[in-house]
C-alpha cells in the first residue's frame, strides 16, 4: 500500500464520505502492513490489484493477497481444499480479493465513479482472473463483497456462496428505551435484566474516541484482546504495534467502549465508526461478569449508534445469540473462480444445496426476531 498514493485509492474505495467504510481505506490496509500482521511469513502476500488510466490515475483498484492457507478469511473453504488436495491438485497458493482478519461486508472491486464504471470492474476481474491462470493457482476469492458485486461476477460465471449475520438496524429511534419499545415484552424485560446484571457490582462504562485514546488505552486493550483471541482461537491476527498505528492514522474513527471496576480497567471493546454504520470489531475482559459481553459490544453499540444517528450496527460474524438483542439476520456474500473443471463442478453443486439453506435459516430466524409484530424493525 506503501506505494499506492492515498488520494487515488481513497477516491476508488470511499468515494461518498457518507457511506464511509473504514476498512477499504488505504490507511486501514497499510496499517497492517505496516504492523507486519500481513506480509512476511503470514500467508497473506499483498498483490493489490491496480488500473491506471491513460493519465497515470488509477480508475479501479482491489485489496489482493497471495494466500498460503485458508486462516483468518472467515468464509471457510478448508473442505474444498482437502477434497483437491486429496485428489492430487494443489489448493495454495490462492488469489484472495479481501480485508485481512475483517468479516465486515463492504465493495471489494473499488472502482471510480463515472461512465466507465462497469468497463472498469470488467478489466479488474478479468485481470485478476488471468493472474490466476498466468501463475497456475486454484481459484479467486472474493469476500464480503456487495450484493451487487456478487450478481455482477454470478453473470461472468464465478461460483456465488452466501453466509449470515447479525445487524442492528436503526428505525429512527430517539433513545435506547425507544428501541426497547419496539420489542415485545417479554423481550425488553429480559433486555433490561441483562443490562443491571452486566453492570452489577458498580462497574462503570466509557466510551473513548479521537484523541481521548491514549497508548495507555491502547495497552489495556490489547490484553483484553489477547485474552478472547487466545480462548477462541489460539493466536491472535493482530499484534500490539497495529492498534497503536491504527489509533495514529483513523483514531477519529475508533470508538473504545471501556469497562472499569474502581480505577481498574476490566474489559473492553473495540469499534470502528463508518460513514452510516458503527463496526464491532474485537471485545475482551480480565474478569467475568455476567451478560458483560451482551451490555459492551451489543446495547452500548446500540446506544451509540442512536445517539449519532447511525443507521445500523454491525456486530461482527455469526451468533444467533444476537437475535434476541435486537440483530437480525443479514447475507453476506462471497465469488469464487476455481480453475479446476473438477473441482468447480463440485463446488457448484455444494454451493446449491447451501445457499437454499443459508436462506431458508434466515427466514426461519428473522421469524423468531424480539420485535413487536406490528414495530416496522418488526416488520423488516
Amino acid at each position: 500500500m506503501a506505494g499506492i498514493p492515498v488520494a487515488d485509492w481513497d477516491a476508488c474505495a470511499n468515494p461518498d464520505a457518507t457511506l464511509f467504510n473504514p476498512f477499504i481505506a488505504h490507511a486501514f490496509l497499510k496499517a497492517l502492513e505496516d504492523a507486519g500482521t500481513v506480509g512476511g511469513r503470514t500467508g497473506w502476500s499483498p498483490r493489490h490489484l491496480v488500473m491506471k488510466e491513460a493519465n497515470g490515475s488509477i480508475g479501479a483498484c482491489a485489496p489482493c493477497y497471495l494466500k498460503s492457507h485458508s486462516q483468518g478469511e472467515y468464509v471457510f473453504d478448508h473442505s474444498w481444499a482437502e477434497a483437491y488436495m486429496n485428489a492430487g491438485g494443489r489448493y495454495y497458493p490462492k488469489l484472495q480479493i479481501a480485508v485481512p482478519f475483517t468479516p465486515v461486508p463492504g465493495r471489494r472491486l473499488l472502482v471510480r465513479p463515472g461512465a466507465a464504471e462497469a468497463d472498469r470492474e470488467a478489466l479488474l476481474v478479468a485481470a485478476a482472473t488471468e493472474l490466476v491462470q498466468r501463475n497456475g493457482l486454484s481459484g479467486l476469492h472474493i469476500t464480503f463483497l456487495t450484493q451487487a458485486e456478487w450478481n455482477r461476477l454470478g453473470t461472468r460465471g464465478f461460483l456465488q456462496r452466501t453466509d449470515q449475520q447479525f445487524h442492528w438496524r436503526n428505525a429512527g429511534y430517539a433513545s435506547f428505551e425507544d428501541f426497547l419499545a419496539s420489542l415485545a415484552s417479554r423481550k425488553r424485560k429480559a433486555v433490561r435484566k441483562e443490562r443491571e446484571q452486566a453492570l452489577a457490582g458498580g462497574l462503570g462504562v466509557e466510551w473513548i474516541t479521537g484523541r481521548d485514546i491514549t497508548e495507555a488505552h491502547w495497552d489495556a486493550f490489547f490484553t483484553f484482546y489477547m485474552e478472547t483471541g487466545s480462548r477462541k482461537w489460539g493466536r491472535p491476527y493482530l499484534n500490539r504495534k497495529f492498534f497503536s498505528l491504527l489509533g495514529d492514522v483513523m483514531g477519529e474513527r475508533c470508538l473504545l467502549i471501556m469497562v472499569k471496576r474502581g480505577r481498574k480497567t476490566i474489559g473492553g471493546a473495540l469499534n470502528l465508526i463508518g460513514g452510516d454504520c458503527l463496526y464491532g470489531r474485537y471485545w475482551g475482559a480480565v474478569e467475568h461478569h455476567p451478560c458483560l459481553h451482551f451490555e459492551v459490544c451489543y446495547y452500548q453499540a446500540i446506544e451509540f449508534a442512536i445517539r449519532h444517528k447511525l443507521a445500523r450496527v454491525e456486530a461482527g460474524a455469526q451468533g444467533e445469540h444476537k437475535l434476541a438483542r435486537g440483530y437480525l439476520p443479514t447475507t453476506t456474500y462471497s465469488a469464487h473462480y476455481i480453475a479446476n473443471a473438477s473441482l468447480r463442478r463440485a463446488v457448484a453443486d455444494y454451493l446449491v444445496r447451501e445457499r437454499a439453506y443459508v436462506e431458508a435459516a434466515g427466514e426461519q430466524l428473522t421469524g423468531l426476531a424480539p420485535f413487536r409484530k406490528t414495530s416496522a424493525a418488526g416488520e423488516g
